[in-house]
């Protein structure tokens, strides 16, 4: 009679190899507000492109009509012939300009503002009411008006920007500043620092990096109002631009106009990340 065979522990040891990476996975990627790997975040990061990608090119072969949906290949050679034949990089340049300018001057008023109201009640009282009120204005709204008040030159664009930042950027400030802890100020006052040392010592620093963070994401904003403004009355600028496409029935180059608003974006959004990163790296964010 043959001796039964010994039992093998492989495949159990292959079982809890198997259940301690399960976990291990569980734990690193589906664990809320757990850090996952650099690398495992720039893979996500292109693959999610990838599958646009992927996605237009089989909508594009499924629709079968450029005049509607283009290819990616043909939308990146429309944007090839824009730089080279329609002075497009001309147009980014006066848009580019429009939002920096716009945007520089509505953060300039709204941020002083908004820890003006954030700090103190009474300011608060005065001010949140009407602000309310007008930030559920759209900017769009304001053109007519902008255009019998201030014609059709670069201040009717730079004020419709302004508007659509400042309204809202100062709310956001404002919210900011009020959660910073009152303990926090308290105990800088017990151990004797002034009221000036306490609002540049304690109070700026505890609101900069959150009022960076509302920066960047009314930047984003800021490109959405530049864009109605342009479309209505300008003679340059990314949405004269995609206003005279769809003239002629250029849905590539419509396209190849929207991706470079988006690429502009990205570049904006990685420069006020790069800022949070170097004047605020004792604080943790989340990775962007």
């Amino acid at each position: 009679m043959h001796e039964p065979a010994p039992v093998t522990q492989a495949a159990p040891a292959s079982a809890r190899t198997v259940a301690r990476r399960r976990r291990g996975f569980l734990r690193t990627y589906l664990t809320p507000k757990q850090a996952i790997p650099r690398q495992a975040r720039l893979t996500l990061g292109i693959g999610s492109f990838i599958v646009i990608l992927v996605l237009w090119t089989l909508g594009s072969g499924l629709i079968d009509n450029p005049l509607f949906l283009p290819n990616p290949a043909a939308v990146v050679a429309a944007w090839i012939g824009m730089v080279q034949h329609q002075h497009f990089l001309g147009d980014v340049g006066w848009s580019t300009f429009r939002i920096v300018a716009g945007f520089l001057i509505a953060a300039a008023m709204a941020v002083p503002l908004g820890l003006l109201m954030g700090s103190f009640e009474v300011v608060r009282a005065f001010f949140q009411p009407p602000i309310n009120a007008i930030r559920y204005m759209p900017a769009s709204a304001f053109i007519p008006l902008l255009i019998l008040l201030q014609g059709l030159g670069e201040d009717e664009k730079l004020t419709v920007i302004w508007i659509g930042v400042f309204f809202q950027l100062v709310l956001m400030v404002m919210d900011i500043a009020h959660r910073v802890p009152a303990e926090m100020l308290s105990v800088a006052y017990t151990l004797g620092a002034s009221r000036w040392t306490v609002f540049y010592k304690v109070f700026l620093p505890a609101t900069f990096p959150e009022v960076v963070d509302a920066l960047r994401i009314t930047m984003g904003w800021a490109w959405t109002y530049l864009i109605v403004a342009e479309l209505v009355a300008a003679e340059r600028g990314i949405g004269s631009f995609i206003l005279i496409s769809e003239r002629f029935l250029r849905a590539d180059r419509i396209i190849a106009a929207i991706l470079t608003i988006g690429l502009l974006g990205l570049i904006t959004d990685a420069i006020f990340a790069g800022i949070h990163r170097w004047a605020f790296p004792y604080v943790e964010k989340v990775h962007a």
